[in-house]
């Protein structure tokens, strides 16, 4: 039976893990807080699921998810544990939570090299984070369905990929594959491939993301948006298209930095 470890019990590896176990996949989840803090999502999460130590997530999944902020604690993370493994990064980077990083800061690498060497023996694939987490059970449909939606996803190993695309599909996704983590910039924040096309309504979405941020800078309360702006799928094609065209969003390039 196939088991998917998670590391980071969030709003993304929360809904992974509900997919998973759709799938008829085995779930380990853990935190930072140790697994005595997960008895009740585990207890949602139904018999398929069960909360162990990050360690020990790292030794029993065929694939371990790693969902966790800021940036800084990726060096907290088990990785003799994780070597060897298929290692699929959730993270995005942001300046004003995760600290300026110069390199990230400049493009000279990705967040997902950033990552990667952190984990040093890991195959580290870059997924599932260019959606919003609801978009996951809103979008995910089984093989073959004519509105399924894609997903890209990076890493420098190809068997690496090979494996996360399978698990993927499993989950719901078709997958387009950008190829290693050097350009998985393509689909890092503010992209053309990030969020707002899964969205039903991407303007109402980039209004709400620019009223958030003149809220911040302005320091008012922001608002919640007025409506939801739902989900919509992505077919394979299209987003090839946005990946091809879409230019590098550095830190000081960005709305939300």
């Amino acid at each position: 039976m196939a088991t998917l470890g998670i590391i980071g019990a969030g709003a993304i590896g929360t809904r992974i893990a509900q997919q998973a176990i759709a799938a008829g996949i085995d779930v380990v989840l853990a935190n930072s807080r140790g697994p005595e803090t997960l008895t009740a999502k585990v207890a949602q999460l139904g018999t398929r699921a069960r909360a162990a130590t990050a360690e020990e997530v790292a030794r029993a999944g065929d694939w371990v998810v790693v969902s966790i902020l800021p940036l800084a604690a990726y060096k907290q993370l088990p990785a003799a544990e994780l070597a060897g493994k298929v290692v699929l990064d959730t993270g995005n980077y942001y300046a004003t939570r995760d600290g300026h990083i110069p390199a990230l800061d400049a493009g000279e690498i990705t967040t997902s090299e950033f990552v990667q060497q952190q984990l040093a023996g890991a195959h580290l694939v870059k997924a599932f984070n260019n959606l919003s987490e609801h978009h996951i059970p809103a979008l995910a449909r089984p093989a073959g369905a004519a509105d399924r939606t894609a997903l890209p996803l990076a890493g420098n190993a190809p068997q690496a990929r090979a494996s996360a695309a399978e698990l993927i599909s499993r989950l719901g996704f078709d997958t387009v594959d950008v190829g290693p983590l050097a350009e998985s910039w393509r689909f890092e924040p503010e992209t053309d491939p990030y969020v707002l096309p899964y969205c039903a309504d991407p303007d109402a979405m980039w209004a709400a993301w620019v009223q958030l941020v003149e809220a911040l800078r302005s320091g008012t309360s922001p608002q919640p948006p007025t409506a939801d702006p739902g989900a919509a799928p992505l077919p394979p094609a299209r987003l090839r298209t946005l990946l091809a065209g879409t230019s590098r969003k550095l830190t000081a390039d960005r709305l939300i930095a």
